[in-house]
């Protein structure tokens, strides 16, 4: 083959399929950007404003396509740069791979100028494989190993390469000694637990009479098998956040979402079973879980480094959750739809009626429950959403119910702050069909997400569908980390690290060439959320919402409100509002039946 390495690199990417590399350009790939040229820009180059946006891009359009992310990024400050987007991916079990320039090796140990030791930078986020390319003839190992690595182990890996590397002549490797050949392509596989174990955990499963599944984003292959697997059980389901896809909402023993953002049917559900299935979750929270010694527990995962944690599992199976349903739900015995699953469907119906009044209470000058609440009938049915990190995430878990084809992530395990806005961009390239909806705070938007609207503004033209919509709760405040200050420190709110300025998002938006609009009423919510749905651009809703509608945990016990009771009389600038907001919040949970849903009820 004639060319360089780096046109290698290119060619070897499009053999694999990659058609997008979310990057942003530096002299230590100048020799890639050059082969990009001479390619035409296959696979596409997406230019990001900065390499953590490209990475978080990356795992957006793996999260959303299943297929492996490619980000690409200089040498030095480049490469740090992607560290976060990394991590996240890395701890959400999503596959990336990571190509980074370097220093000329002639420069290498010289303290050179952006210099920095790369492979000692990702041994830990590319543990499972990261290599630097000395010699044209690593290639096309090096890049096929990284690929399969991401893919098989849906993980992060690093493919260093540096600048004068990169201008070399490619030649591939000889049949000769220390050479290593290497070829395209993988097989998928579904590996299953044997007819032993399978016995054992429908032994379990049988005996139970009152039984809990938890589902996170490994069963999101198994949707027809898990509905099967609740039917037969008659049990409960609640979702892992990441899992929140996996399942519709609609079913009547779907108990939503689980931890400190989930529901109280879902905390109940776990409180109250005397059996557990886990099905392709890592959820780490255990106090969410059955007390140990209350449940016999059977977990599934297809990977045996993630089972037997979290839970003192009876049974712990290594498979694929699609093809174990399949062989397990045979040797299940149908249990009756009695008192149990009846409950379990009684609590579900009442905790959404729980959230329409929460949504309805009035609020100062917009509820952000009311935001999200009335975006949930009007979500396209094909939907793409992400939401960041903070109270946006509360929202998102507890107000939108997930139905046919609609996806939704966001940085589950990382818990990073700024990922909301790229994830749907990467999205977008997936699906360019698809409408995509990010659910941001303004601490998310001010840190990551004006600045990748530009890359928004950029590309949206060459999307079938260009809607994509940001909803940034823009209340003032950091309000997540204000509230877990009060709840679990009892200290007020600190205003310089707290206190947000005001900035014009959709004014900032038009002045790019999007579309936006700021709403400070609650009955233009409605009407924004359908014009932006109904845009020919991006679009930014600006909504002006009240810091003081408290995130209240699923399972808010007296000691954190009185901790919260504290931080009022410490002397918090929100306090009069906190109290009131807080109030009527919970109050919503105790009101008896059904009543009048309307904004601004008390």
């Amino acid at each position: 083959m004639s060319g360089k390495v780096s046109d290698h690199v290119l060619r070897r990417l499009r053999e694999w399929g990659v058609e997008h590399v979310f990057a942003y350009p530096g002299d230590g790939i100048n020799g890639l950007l050059a082969a990009w040229g001479r390619a035409e820009d296959r696979p596409r180059f997406v230019q990001a404003r900065h390499e953590e946006m490209a990475a978080f891009e990356a795992v957006g359009y793996a999260k959303f396509s299943g297929r492996v992310g490619v980000c690409a990024a200089t040498s030095g400050p480049g490469a740090i740069h992607l560290l976060n987007g990394l991590y996240d991916a890395k701890l959400d079990h999503v596959p990336v791979v990571a190509i980074v320039g370097q220093t000329d090796r002639s420069a290498m140990g010289g303290s050179y100028q952006q210099e920095v030791d790369l492979l000692s930078l990702f041994k830990d986020v590319a543990s499972e494989y990261v290599e630097m390319v000395t010699v044209p003839e690593q290639l096309p190992n090096v890049i096929d190993r990284a690929l399969r690595v991401a893919a098989a182990r849906r993980t992060v890996t690093a493919v260093i390469i540096p600048a004068d590397v990169q201008e070399l002549d490619y030649s591939p490797p000889e049949h000769a000694f220390k050479m290593v050949p290497s070829s395209l392509g993988m097989s998928s596989s579904a590996p299953v637990p044997d007819d032993a174990d399978l016995d054992r955990a429908a032994e379990v499963l049988n005996a139970g009479e009152k039984v809990a599944i938890l589902i996170g984003q490994g069963a999101r292959g198994a949707r027809p098998e898990v509905e099967r697997l609740a039917d037969t059980l008659a049990a409960g389901v609640a979702k892992a956040l990441l899992g929140k896809d996996v399942l519709s909402d609609e079913l009547p023993y779907a108990t939503g979402a689980i931890g400190l953002l989930g529901t109280r049917p879902s905390y109940e559900l776990m409180r109250d079973c005397d059996t557990l299935l886990v099905l392709g979750s890592s959820f780490p929270y255990t106090q969410f879980l059955p007390e140990f010694g209350t449940a016999r527990a059977v977990q599934i995962d297809v990977d045996p480094f993630m089972v037997g944690l979290r839970y003192p599992f009876e049974v712990n199976l290594v498979g694929d959750a699609k093809a174990t349903l399949t062989r397990l739900l045979p040797r299940l015995e149908r249990k009756k739809h009695g008192s149990w699953r009846k409950k379990i469907e009684k609590d579900t119906a009442r905790w959404w009626e729980v959230m329409e009044r929460r949504a309805g209470v009035a609020a100062e000058p917009v509820n952000p429950e009311f935001v999200v609440h009335a975006l949930d009938a009007l979500l396209p049915e094909d939907v793409i959403l992400a939401a960041d990190s903070g109270s946006a995430a509360n929202w998102y878990a507890r107000h939108l119910r997930m139905r046919g084809g609609m996806r939704g992530s966001l940085s589950g395990t990382l818990a990073t702050m700024g990922p909301g806005v790229p994830y749907v961009i990467g999205a977008k390239f997936a699906h360019p069909d698809r409408p995509a909806i990010a659910l941001v705070g303004d601490g998310a938007m001010q840190m990551n997400g004006m600045a990748e609207l530009i890359t928004a503004a950029k590309y949206y033209r060459d999307w079938t569908d260009p809607r994509l919509v940001v909803a940034v709760l823009n209340n003032g405040d950091l309000n997540q980390v204000t509230w877990e200050m009060r709840a679990l420190s009892g200290a007020p709110q600190f205003l310089p690290s707290q206190d947000l300025p005001d900035v014009p998002y959709a004014d900032f938006a038009r002045s790019i060439g999007l579309d936006g609009l700021r709403v400070e009423k609650p009955d233009e919510v409605e009407d924004s959320w359908r014009r932006a749905l109904a845009a020919d651009r991006p679009f930014v809703l600006d909504f002006r919402t009240d810091p003081a509608v408290p995130p209240i945990p699923p399972h808010a016990t007296l000691d954190q409100i009185e901790a919260a009771s504290a931080s009022m009389l410490k002397g918090d600038s929100d306090r009069a509002a906190m109290i009131r907001q807080g109030f009527k919040a919970k109050v919503q949970e105790m009101l008896p039946g059904r009543g009048r849903h309307g904004h601004g009820e008390e």
